[in-house]
């Protein structure tokens, strides 16, 4: 697994949960996941549960303080697939 292919993973997933007002495209791997993308506490829960399925994988707290961007989710799934 590469960081591209965990990112192409990835992106859909965000997607599911971006409000109406923000575009598909503003998903890069610099974008601020409750910043740019205004992603909120609860469906940041869901992103997290979404990711520990998708890729077999658990997430600590330490983890998640540490899920700011887009890249941040990219590191740390890249991290544990290992």
């Amino acid at each position: 697994m590469t960081p591209d292919s965990i990112y192409k993973t990835l992106k859909p997933i965000i997607e599911q949960y971006l409000p109406e007002d923000v575009s598909v495209d503003e998903i890069s791997p610099e974008a601020d996941l409750t910043g740019e993308l205004n992603i909120n506490s609860a469906h940041l829960v869901d992103i997290v549960l979404d990711v520990e399925d998708a890729f077999d994988i658990e997430l600590t707290n330490d983890d998640m303080e540490n899920l700011r961007t887009v890249q941040d989710a990219v590191d740390i799934i890249w991290k544990k697939a290992d």
